[in-house]
């Protein structure tokens, strides 16, 4: 059975040609995390052993390739963005494979008619990378179920953030690996359960009123001509009014369909569970490469006065494991967010 809390992490570096620059034989540190939404990183420190030191004296960013394994299974994959050789120690930061999208734009122009916006980001990725590609596949998990048209101008935007514009209407991502996965917000499928006893240091519940909002405008341009809503005065909360504009958008029913799908998401008020600061306990029955951001976790607490029994999707991931000193052992601790964003369970 698979459980938290007892992986062992091995890395290497590798040529975008996939040739092995170096192995990291003595890892003294790593920490990697998954972020839903967002480019993810990772960082690991090296103590250089016989030649070692001289093949990562060949690192370089952009060009090379962090890749992490736990207990042999590929965790994690990025370009190296930083470096640091210091006596007797070399640290290394990398960005996940999204990291290359905020150093792309559009190479062509593209208007889509009513189409998923799942098909639009798959767009989006696969003209990114088409001048230059370091690895990647795409996942489509399934459709967004939110439609709608949009715009793009070549050389115009960072593909990243045309990326993160659709998040914000009704379309979740991740990376896992060198694979980019696409899924629909409503994705419910859970890959564990977890219980007040797999949180021995208890947890956080937050109610995020910062979020909610009863009626939403969208606007595609500066000068109001595309516009699109969903909402308005809640029967419990009352009017609260939010705007969002972006300017991909060429149409009022492409801006009604972003308009509810940001009502679907900030009404009721989200709940938050957050771990961040609380490691999962090393006997919790979760296969810690499953915790994939977009994917459900079953959570069931009454350790705090907000009880809750809900599915809660998985926002984001941090693990990390030291070597520990000649007199203390290291260890691997295993940190999950989750949050709601519909009604909760009784």
């Amino acid at each position: 059975m698979a459980v938290a809390g007892c992986g062992t992490h091995t890395a290497e570096i590798i040529d975008q040609s996939g040739a092995t620059v170096s192995a990291a034989d003595i890892l003294t540190e790593v920490e990697w995390t998954r972020i839903l939404d967002e480019t993810s990183t990772a960082r690991i420190v090296v103590t250089p052993d016989g030649d070692c030191c001289e093949r990562l004296g060949r690192v370089r960013s952009w060009r090379h390739k962090l890749m992490v394994y736990r207990d042999g299974v590929f965790v994690w994959g990025g370009p190296i963005i930083q470096v640091e050789w210091s006596l007797g120690q070399v640290e290394i930061w990398a960005g996940d494979i999204l990291a290359w999208l905020d150093r792309r734009v559009p190479h062509e122009d593209i208007a889509f008619g009513d189409s998923d916006l799942t098909d639009i980001a798959a767009w989006l990725v696969s003209d990114a990378f088409a001048p230059d590609d370091p690895g990647h596949s795409v996942q489509v998990i399934a459709p967004a179920g939110v439609r709608g048209a949009r715009r793009y101008i070549k050389d115009v935007g960072q593909t990243g953030d045309h990326l993160r514009d659709l998040a914000e209407t009704g379309l979740d991502y991740t990376a896992v690996g060198d694979t980019i996965v696409l899924l629909p917000e409503t994705h419910t499928a859970s890959v564990g359960r977890l219980t007040d006893a797999d949180l021995p240091d208890g947890l956080v519940v937050a109610e995020d009123g910062t979020a909610l909002a009863t009626r939403w405008v969208v606007a595609g341009d500066d000068d109001g001509d595309v516009l699109g809503e969903a909402g308005g005065p809640h029967e419990y909360y009352g009017l609260l009014e939010r705007y969002l504009q972006q300017t991909s958008i060429p149409d009022d029913t492409s801006a009604a369909a972003a308009a509810r799908s940001k009502l679907r998401s900030s009404l009721p008020v989200p709940v938050v569970i957050d771990s961040q600061e609380v490691t999962i306990s090393p006997q919790a029955a979760v296969d810690v490469p499953k915790l994939v951001p977009g994917w459900c976790l079953d959570i069931t607490s009454a350790q705090t006065c907000r009880t809750i029994t809900q599915r809660l999707k998985i926002t984001g991931v941090k693990v990390t494991e030291n070597g520990g000193t000649e007199s203390t052992p290291g260890s691997e601790s295993v940190q999950v967010q989750v949050a709601a964003t519909g009604a909760e369970a009784g």
